[in-house]
């Protein structure tokens, strides 16, 4: 075999490769095209919004969001308390996504989506299945600090989102838990967001935006 035989050889792949990518291309750039106008549009409309003006101006020295995206036995919310103890001038931003999101939700929405049930979050209180949200408005000495539970927090001037997404998805899920449709659940749970809580377009959009707002990052699990 010769010299150019062997070049020829060579080139045959790479030549077959920069085919397929050129094809690939034109294939995305004919997709591209083919979108009507009304679609771009809508498109470039959805990306100037940046969603609302969550958490705002946050006050205090220190500022720390707590991001909380499983229940973990309330922890996030210890994560907050344990964080504005030891300093004199400090705000806590907790997000509720994911797991944790259903920390957001009044009493009534537990017992009748069956949310302890569903999530296997355990009552510190009663050692079963929760049927009220066991971190809000809990009688003394069941949590590990008192000072802990959600509505403290609130009066202490935490300040609270809770994942959109997450409402919509779970509320979904667990509707038939309650007999109704997935709208109504939805509607529902939106209602029953506990009072001083934000609902916001998202959790991970809202531990960005902490960030931004010149907050640390804390993982709340």
């Amino acid at each position: 075999m010769n010299d150019l035989t062997q070049t020829a050889i060579d080139l045959t792949p790479r030549r077959g490769f920069l085919g397929r990518v050129a094809s690939a291309m034109g294939i995305g750039l004919a997709g591209i095209a083919g979108l009507a106008p009304t679609s771009l549009h809508a498109q470039a409309g959805r990306a100037q919004s940046d969603g609302p003006n969550w958490p705002g101006t946050l006050k205090g020295r220190h500022r720390q969001i707590v991001d909380a995206y499983e229940a973990n036995s309330g922890f996030p919310l210890a994560f907050a308390y344990t964080f504005l103890v030891p300093n004199d001038s400090a705000t806590a931003v907790v997000v509720l996504r994911h797991g944790a999101f259903p920390i957001a939700l009044g009493h009534a929405m537990w017992a009748k989506y069956k949310i302890g049930e569903a999530f296997k979050i355990i009552d510190p209180e009663t050692k079963a299945p929760a049927v009220k949200n066991p971190f809000f408005q809990t009688k003394p000495g069941v949590l590990l600090v008192d000072d802990m539970a959600l509505d403290r927090l609130l009066t202490k001037g935490v300040v609270f989102g809770a994942c959109n997404i997450a409402l919509q998805v779970q509320s979904k899920m667990l509707a038939n838990n309650a007999g109704v449709g997935a709208e109504e659940a939805a509607k529902e749970w939106t209602a029953n967001v506990i009072p001083g809580i934000t609902l916001i377009p998202s959790g991970t959009w809202g531990v960005n935006r902490a960030q931004e707002a010149g907050c640390s990052y804390c993982a709340g699990g």
